[in-house]
């Protein structure tokens, strides 16, 4: 979601070792964090691991200087809004969802961000769509349906997880339209540093309760760590820098990457099984993600 003000033919330029690195470790970063986050969950309430993960992401991001540039009053209120959107809801949510579906589920609907973010800015920003990003909504939401309902069709709280993981990132779909303009106009960073700091506030109280219901593990400490300083922190630099380097589209490839990343880590290491059907499911919404991010011919 991260985005950078980017020169004309960043696009037209070949990838250099350094943007492959960049998209790996946002990939590779982002893609684990529902692994570390079922880890976490072992020993720690869910407001404890979106309180950290906000916080540490908050002392990662201040640490660069372009943190720190000012924005004008005038936009005060859209990043309190943006703190919401893109960090405090959504990433309060994951936890929560993730009690209840393994983490391989929730890195494949978290692939439906572009086709939110479709739905979103035609419905509520009236954003211009063509016919090839309505149709990959189309088939997006084909790709969540058959990721989603295998697993949901199970009990009443699993659907609920899923429900949540895609309220979450239908949150991300809101997100992305009103950071977008204000990147472009101070930087992702300074963006960043703001949102996270509202972020940090707002989860706070629901970060005190997570702390009194939840055990010291060494594990669940350093799986915080990664998703605050990597998840929340490094991994959107490297996405800004990639963004500045190769453009806005091409860094898009991250998305269909994580779920990726999430699955191997989520069969491999957790043990998590997944029905042919969501692996399916999940290839098909890659591809919608894929149409809705293409340009009108």
């Amino acid at each position: 979601m991260a985005s950078a003000p980017v020169k004309d033919s960043a696009e037209n330029q070949p990838f250099a070792g350094f943007d492959w690195l960049l998209l790996l470790a946002a990939a590779g970063i982002w893609g684990s964090s529902f692994y570390f986050t079922d880890i976490a969950l072992r020993a720690e309430h869910p407001g404890l691991i979106t309180w950290l993960r906000v916080l540490f992401g908050f002392c990662t991001i201040m640490v660069f200087p372009a943190s720190r540039r000012s924005v004008e009053a005038t936009d005060h209120k859209k990043l309190l809004l943006l703190g919401v959107t893109w960090m405090a809801f959504p990433l309060t949510l994951f936890p929560i969802a993730q009690q209840w579906i393994n983490s391989s589920l929730t890195g494949m609907l978290n692939s439906a961000m572009p086709v939110m973010a479709v739905i979103v800015g035609a419905t509520v920003f009236n954003t211009p769509t063509h016919r090839k990003q309505l149709t990959g909504v189309a088939v997006g939401i084909l790709g969540i349906l058959m990721i989603g309902l295998p697993a949901a069709s199970g009990d009443t709280t699993t659907a609920l997880g899923v429900i949540l993981v895609v309220a979450a990132v239908s949150s991300y779909g809101v997100a992305v339209h009103i950071a977008g303009p204000l990147q472009r106009k101070y930087g992702s960073l300074a963006v960043l540093s703001r949102v996270l700091a509202v972020a940090v506030v707002a989860v706070t109280p629901y970060g005190i309760v997570g702390l009194l219901d939840s055990t010291w593990a060494v594990d669940a400490v350093v799986s915080n760590l990664i998703l605050g300083v990597g998840g929340t922190g490094f991994a959107f630099v490297a996405a800004a820098t990639l963004t500045g380097r190769v453009g806005a589209v091409r860094m898009s490839i991250v998305t269909y990457l994580v779920p990726v990343v999430a699955i191997v880590l989520g069969l491999f290491l957790l043990d998590e099984t997944l029905q042919t059907w969501q692996l399916v499911g999940s290839g098909t919404l890659i591809v919608g993600a894929w149409m809705t991010t293409r340009p009108a011919e």
